[in-house]
């Protein structure tokens, strides 16, 4: 049975035209869907893949209808779907969550629809779906990885999806909602679970600029933990300080670069922002590795605990046995897709709570780069904003806008 959150808040009600002359059209402002079949076939468009590689090698935009639903059955519309690295790597075979291959699509040989993270909007639905208490205009999001979320419209059953309801959509927007169930999920599941860091403690990471990174300084921020916040030394030093500057006004109290991390001052300059080294820094989160992961594992207090959920230089993790034997860190791994697996309820809880956080003004959105997709979109086009992605020319997280699909 699907997940819900309850709620009695009213839904939306469709406005009437005003045909004035003078007026601008209601229906122009709002979501606007094409209607294909008289049949209620639903035409649909997506990003698959027949085999593992890179994605401009293997990615093509495939088209395909949708029958109408029944019994457990429901026809989504995306809103809003994000590309994360997980997707890449996934993509590429290289990840442990692998994607589902099928002809139900209507090919001959199976394929994958990329993505894992999303928001859609239920535009139709089976008699049993309406029993479990959802209905059309509902917004809900991917239970697990692996579904593929880089199309227009899906068919899902009710073990599919999560139902975010009216209460907890009202004064969140479909990129909000679309990318709240990973990165955000992370960075708090990684602060509350390993150890407890009371208020005025400190944690460390890299990727400090990631979307996990820049989720764990404001959650951090805001239950009273202090940060140190590793990001990529860059050739262009004016915009390295605009970052460090951008970070601190997140909620981060030290920003440092790589670089300086691995500098052999770093040990009296941790000193320095931690009182004298009175205020342990008992918490750590990597998802870089190499050389950089080590030094950031060497400011950890005695038995403190290094979280690693990612491995962006692609380089190993080397631990000094002196770490074990006499500091006593405690090394850990995290990947959010097993632990939501294991506590779909806790799951609920912290998306939750990170969309209460971000309709307050608490907790702010990471820069996002709309990739608008219409019917009309091509997949060449498409593909070129994946490649964009993967290549490191983005400003912000790449999100596939859906626009009158």
């Amino acid at each position: 049975m699907a997940s819900k959150f309850f709620s009695t808040a009213p839904r939306a009600v469709q406005t009437r035209l005003c045909r004035t002359p003078n007026s601008v059209s209601i229906a122009s402002r709002l979501p606007q869907r094409r209607y294909i079949s008289a049949y209620g076939y639903e035409q649909a468009k997506a990003l698959t893949f027949s085999e593992y590689g890179e994605p401009p090698s293997v990615l093509s935009l495939h088209s395909h209808s949708i029958s109408p639903p029944h019994s457990n059955f429901m026809t989504l519309r995306f809103l809003a779907s994000p590309i994360n690295p997980a997707d890449i790597n996934q993509i590429q075979g290289v990840y442990p969550s692998k994607p589902t291959f099928t002809t139900n699509l209507g090919t001959a040989n199976p394929i994958a629809v990329a993505g894992n993270e999303g928001v859609a909007e239920i535009i139709a639905l089976g008699e049993g779906v309406k029993k479990e208490g959802f209905k059309k205009g509902d917004w809900v999001f991917m239970k697990g990885p692996g579904f593929g979320t880089w199309r227009t419209h899906a068919s899902a059953t009710t073990d599919d999806v999560v139902k975010l309801d009216d209460q907890m959509r009202e004064g969140i927007s479909a990129i909000q909602a679309g990318t709240v169930s990973i990165n955000p999920c992370t960075a708090y599941r990684m602060l509350r679970d390993f150890t407890t860091l009371q208020e005025g403690e400190w944690f460390i990471q890299n990727g400090a600029n990631s979307g996990v990174g820049r989720a764990a300084i404001q959650l951090g921020k805001k239950w009273g933990y202090k940060s140190i916040n590793v990001i990529r030394s860059r050739d262009d030093k004016v915009k390295e300080e605009a970052m460090k500057k951008e970070l601190k006004e997140l909620g981060a109290d030290v920003v440092i670069t790589d670089a300086e991390l691995q500098s052999q001052g770093i040990k009296d300059m941790a000193k320095e922002w931690t009182n004298g080294g009175r205020a342990p820094i008992r918490l750590a989160l990597n998802c870089v590795n190499g050389k950089a992961a080590t030094a950031m594992a060497k400011l950890l207090s005695s038995s403190s605990h290094f979280v690693t959920y990612g491995a962006m230089s692609k380089q190993p993790l080397t631990i000094p046995a002196s770490m074990f034997i006499f500091k006593d860190i405690h090394f850990h791994g995290f990947w959010v897709s097993r632990w939501a697996e294991k506590h779909p309820g806790e799951k609920q809880m912290t998306v939750a709570d990170v969309l209460d956080m971000t309709r307050k003004g608490e907790f702010r959105d990471m820069p996002v780069d709309e990739i608008r997709w219409e019917w009309e979109s091509k997949g060449d086009e498409l593909i070129a904003k994946v490649k964009d992605t993967l290549e490191g020319y983005r400003e912000g997280k790449g999100v596939f806008v859906f626009g009158k699909t």
